[in-house]
Parts: structure tokens; C-alpha cells; sequence
């Protein structure tokens, strides 16, 4: 028996379009999952898509904008509502605003909870209710190495970061009892659009790789297999913990 096997299960990949997100969407097809991807700008024939058909499984594309609640309680009302269930929400659509602290606007701060912590568990809300209902189901955030570290001039992604691995706790804490794993993935420096002011800068840019044991940027496919990992049956004795997949950054 492979128990990495999810032929027959349903994964919703949120921030889907590319990136992190695309990568997860693509291993959950290979691995036997249909996939049901939803981002902001997500159109019919997206990179995304074709992964996930040339792996053999379906593909349904959803568009919404997670900064506005209204979109998202809709969101999860839909998916809930389904008659097909959702074995596995991998809650990954984020955003980030780079700015030092003192001239951090109100704005930025209130997008960026609301994208990446306050629309995670509205949604998680609506899909894990079932997931409890039914006695099964795998909930999977990104996370940050940010959910450990402050990092410089990202005040409100490092709040919401944090505030997914307390989150991802918490959840547990209850949804264990009912056959629901819910854990977390703390990608480390990944070579992505939200990285790129990062990788452009010299400077900082040394000063990662520096750290980085494994000596380079993580890539995009390298979160695929953790993801794979935690929405199978191997980690089915695996509750509230963030998985960080960062190239040993924390263990310098």
C-alpha cells in the first residue's frame, strides 16, 4: 500500500495561479488528487491547470479576491455546499506590503491580515466544519519562516504569519479528536514574485545564501513533496505542527 497515494481525493489549492501554489496544486496531481484551484486572477487554461490534466486528474479553476470577506464567506459556503467534498484545503493565497514600521500605513496592515490570516480561517471555517462532520480531512497552511522570526520592513505579514501558526494550533487542538489533521508548511527563502525585491537586492541576497546551509534559494517544486506528505495517510498521526521546508535556514 503506498500511503502517499490520494487517488479519489479532492484538494482545494488557494493562490493557485503560480508559484508555491501552482507547485502544490501540480504534486497533489501527481500524487492522485483532482484539484480545484482558486486565486485572484486564475483563468480558464492556466499553467496550473494544464499541470494538473497532464497528470491525469481534473482541474475546476475558481476565481476570488481574498481581500474582500465577502468573496471568501462566499468562497467557502460553495465549497461546503458541494456534493463532492473537499478531503484536503491547502490554504496558500497570500500577499505581503514591504515597508519599515514607522511608515507602515493602516491599509497595508489591514490587506495583509486580511489576505493571509482572516481570510485563511473564514475559509478553513466553512471547509473544516465538514471535514469534523465527516471524521476525515486535511487542512494544510503556508506558514513563514516569519512565523518564528520578526523579519525587516514586513510588520503586518510577520503578525499574520504568526498568527497561522497559533492558528494552525489551535485548530488541532480541536479537529484532532475528529480524524482532521491540521498542520502547516513554513516555506524558508523561496526564488518567488514575493521574494524578488529580495533576490534583486545584492546585498540581502548574500546575506541569505550565507545562511542558507543548503546554498541556494529554495525553489517552488521543492514545497511539493512536504505538501504531498502532510495531505496523505502517512501523516495521519501528525496534528498542529509547521513543517519548515527551508534549506536548514533554521537550524544555523
Amino acid at each position: 500500500m503506498n500511503a502517499f497515494d490520494l487517488t479519489g481525493k479532492l484538494a482545494v489549492v488557494t493562490g493557485a495561479s503560480r508559484g508555491i501554489g501552482r507547485a502544490m496544486a501540480r504534486g497533489l496531481a501527481e500524487a492522485g488528487a483532482d484539484i480545484i484551484g482558486v486565486s485572484a486572477s486564475l483563468e480558464a487554461g492556466s499553467d496550473v491547470e494544464k499541470d494538473v490534466t497532464a497528470a491525469g486528474r481534473t482541474f475546476e479553476a475558481i476565481r476570488t479576491d481574498f481581500a474582500d470577506p465577502e468573496a471568501v464567506r462566499a468562497l467557502g459556503a460553495d465549497l461546503a455546499g458541494r456534493e463532492r467534498p473537499v478531503d484536503i484545503l491547502v490554504n496558500n493565497a497570500g500577499t505581503i506590503r514591504r515597508t519599515p514600521a514607522a511608515q507602515h500605513s493602516d491599509a497595508d496592515w489591514a490587506l495583509v491580515l486580511q489576505v493571509n490570516l482572516s481570510a485563511q480561517f473564514a475559509l478553513t471555517r466553512a471547509v473544516g466544519a465538514g471535514m469534523v462532520a465527516r471524521g476525515h480531512g486535511k487542512v494544510i497552511f503556508t506558514a513563514s519562516l516569519l512565523s518564528y522570526q520578526g523579519g525587516i520592513t514586513v510588520p503586518g505579514y510577520t503578525a499574520a504569519k504568526h498568527g497561522i501558526a497559533g492558528l494552525t494550533k489551535a485548530l488541532a487542538n480541536e479537529w484532532a479528536p475528529h480524524g482532521v489533521n491540521v498542520n502547516a508548511i513554513a516555506p524558508g527563502y523561496i526564488a518567488t514574485d514575493n521574494t524578488q525585491a529580495l533576490q534583486d537586492d545584492p546585498a540581502r541576497s548574500k546575506a541569505i545564501l550565507e545562511r542558507i546551509p543548503a546554498g541556494r534559494w529554495g525553489s517552488a517544486d521543492d514545497l511539493a513533496g512536504a505538501t504531498v506528505f502532510l495531505a496523505s495517510g502517512a501523516a495521519d498521526y501528525i496534528h498542529g505542527t509547521t513543517l519548515p521546508v527551508d534549506g536548514g535556514w533554521l537550524g544555523r
